[in-house]
């Protein structure tokens, strides 16, 4: 009788599971990232060649108004629409970051400055960045015991 229910169960969870074509995703991904890339790549070309701007505040530049233009496409919720037509290509670069940030904190406001925007902000990024900085942290360790031992110069 319980193996009967195991297996309904497992054809219920087989029947309601959206199935997604990898190689769809994958080009949908490519596409949503290579668009996000040309549109930083523009900004950077603008910011050097029509500002005068040197590469290094260029890129500031560009990093900033992606940023921002992530957040605005955020908040007139246009920007998980494209996440979720483009998946990880809308997610990984900066404008997925900057969109895991904006989400909670739009989603969270009615909840109050502290207790809404305040605790909810990095519910998504948080992880993120946690592991970012431990993982840095852990390579800039062995660098440096590489270093202080002679394996590299």
């Amino acid at each position: 009788m319980e193996e009967q229910k195991k297996q309904e169960y497992k054809e219920y969870v087989k029947e309601v599971t959206p199935t997604h074509n990898l190689w769809i995703q994958m080009i949908k991904a490519f596409f949503v990232g290579g668009v996000i890339c040309v549109l930083g790549q523009f900004i950077l070309n603008y910011c050097t060649n029509s500002l005068g701007l040197d590469k290094e505040t260029a890129g500031g530049w560009c990093s900033l108004l992606l940023i921002l233009i992530s957040i605005l496409l955020t908040g007139f919720n246009i920007y998980p629409s494209i996440a979720k037509f483009g998946g990880a290509g809308a997610l990984v670069p900066i404008t997925g970051f900057a969109n895991s940030v904006a989400a909670p904190a739009i989603e969270f406001k009615k909840e109050g400055q502290v207790f809404g925007v305040g605790c909810k902000i990095f519910t998504i990024a948080g992880p993120v960045i946690l592991y970012g900085i431990f993982t840095s942290w852990v390579l800039g360790l062995i660098y440096w015991i590489l270093k202080v031992s002679g394996m590299i110069a």
